[in-house]
């Protein structure tokens, strides 16, 4: 599994961290690229030109790669990487995931509430349950990782309340297709940045 949470899935393109040397699925890792003044920038959309520079989606392994001059190594130039860019695409990544919720709720495919999620959850809809990471042990217990979904915690609720269009949300519910695949992929690289999962309470977890 990577660090980023997610299986392997080798029908997927690979790309070799700079950091760990582990090859990998391209959804694990985040992607740089030197910019014309020699600075390195996050491509999270990883769309930018240039040659691209992986490294695993996990706080530490990017403070590595830019305190080890592993970037310069990696451009075979000598490169320079902001001192906060871990904070950088940590906030990047949590930015697209709220917009990718935002956009899912939009299409009809996602709600929050506690009593929308439940009923969600027990007529088979949901295929991810997104629950705040502050939010109470107690009550997020009360709910359940869908059978054959996932859950992540990786989102605050004042992130998720942006999400839904409310001040805060601690439980939400996205049902199957549209963006919910690159949902669970942007959640998942957030989970592995923010070093934790905001401790799934919810019932039925593997």
């Amino acid at each position: 599994m990577s660090r980023g949470g997610r299986i392997k899935d080798h029908d997927q393109p690979e790309r070799r961290c700079i950091v760990t040397g582990e090859v990998q699925p391209k959804a694990g890792l985040i992607r740089f690229v030197a910019g014309p003044d020699g600075t390195v920038v996050p491509d999270l959309a990883e769309k930018l030109p240039g040659r691209g520079i992986w490294v695993s989606a996990d706080r530490a392994a990017i403070d590595k790669a830019a305190a080890k001059g592993l970037f310069s190594r990696a451009a075979k130039a000598p490169v320079k990487a902001p001192d906060n860019l871990a904070d950088l695409v940590e906030a990047g990544v949590a930015r697209r995931l709220v917009e990718l919720v935002s956009l899912t709720r939009k299409s009809g495919r996602a709600v929050a509430g506690f009593e929308k999620v439940k009923g969600w959850l027990a007529e088979g809809r949901a295929k991810v349950l997104l629950q705040a990471s502050d939010g109470s042990d107690r009550g997020k217990g009360k709910l359940w990782t869908p059978t054959g979904g996932r859950w992540f915690g990786c989102l605050t609720a004042s992130e998720l309340g942006l999400s839904f269009g409310r001040d805060h949300v601690i439980h939400g519910a996205l049902a199957a297709g549209g963006l919910t695949d690159k949902v669970i992929l942007e959640a998942g690289r957030l989970t592995g940045l923010r070093g934790h999962d905001g401790s799934n309470t919810a019932a039925g977890k593997e």
